[in-house]
């Protein structure tokens, strides 16, 4: 009986180790996905970034328009309201871009348009949690909040005008040239921001429309617009 009782109590020692050894696991695998994922997805993306701007700058603003749509980025985002500091742009969506903590532009299910065309929806995902986690704070946009996109040659400046907080990951109405869902029923220039929630999973949508308020050229010193002066 003794020994019974004995080979029980080791079994339950072992399971008992078993389960904190795989809680220890666990919790391993949550900092890699949560922290350490970040802190190798910005490394990456400011290096990005620094060729882009690195081009930009043996380029100079009086070489005329930009091409757009480059293989190292379009342009960086930025969102006073979000927290944090530019976005890194650029072309696809798929995990292997984002991944590299930028935001990247829809090339399907159905294409962006791209801001210096005359209408259309420029439409952005990127990360809210890990991987660079660049649009964790999307939560924090309200109507009138200023998104600004800065190309070698201009500043794009959006303004906020809806939210959808949760919609179907399936919904692409809400990328359309037209997004209807937000209210807008004519032609324009819009920017629609899209990444996943509630936080910490890929259930669901969470969407921000803007509108297109005005374009500024970019000078000598890059002077940002007075929206991201005062932020």
């Amino acid at each position: 009986m003794a020994r019974a009782r004995n080979r029980i109590a080791g079994a339950v020692s072992v399971f008992g180790e078993l389960l904190i050894t795989a809680g220890v696991l666990m919790g391993l695998f949550v900092v890699y996905s949560l922290w350490w994922t970040n802190v190798l997805a910005d490394r990456e993306a400011g290096r990005q970034g620094d060729r882009v701007r690195d081009s930009w700058a043996a380029e100079g603003p009086a070489a005329g328009p930009g091409a757009l749509d480059t293989g190292e980025g379009i342009g960086f985002l930025h969102v006073p309201a979000m927290g944090g500091g530019e976005v890194l742009v650029r072309k696809g969506t798929t995990p292997e871009i984002l991944n590299d903590g930028v935001a990247g532009y829809y090339t399907d299910p159905l294409a962006s348009a791209l801001p210096k065309d005359p209408q259309g929806n420029f439409t952005l995902a990127a990360h809210r949690d890990g991987h660079g986690a660049k649009f964790h704070n999307i939560h924090k946009l309200r109507d009138g909040d200023a998104i600004v996109f800065e190309t070698r040659d201009t500043w794009f400046v959006y303004k906020v005008y809806k939210t959808l907080p949760e919609t179907s990951k399936y919904n692409t109405e809400v990328l359309r040239p037209v997004p209807k869902e937000s209210g807008r029923t004519a032609p324009g220039r819009y920017i629609t921001l899209t990444t996943c929630t509630p936080v910490y999973t890929s259930d669901y949508r969470y969407i921000v429309w803007g509108e297109l308020e005005r374009t500024e050229k970019v000078d000598a010193d890059r002077t940002p617009p007075e929206e991201l002066r005062a932020s």
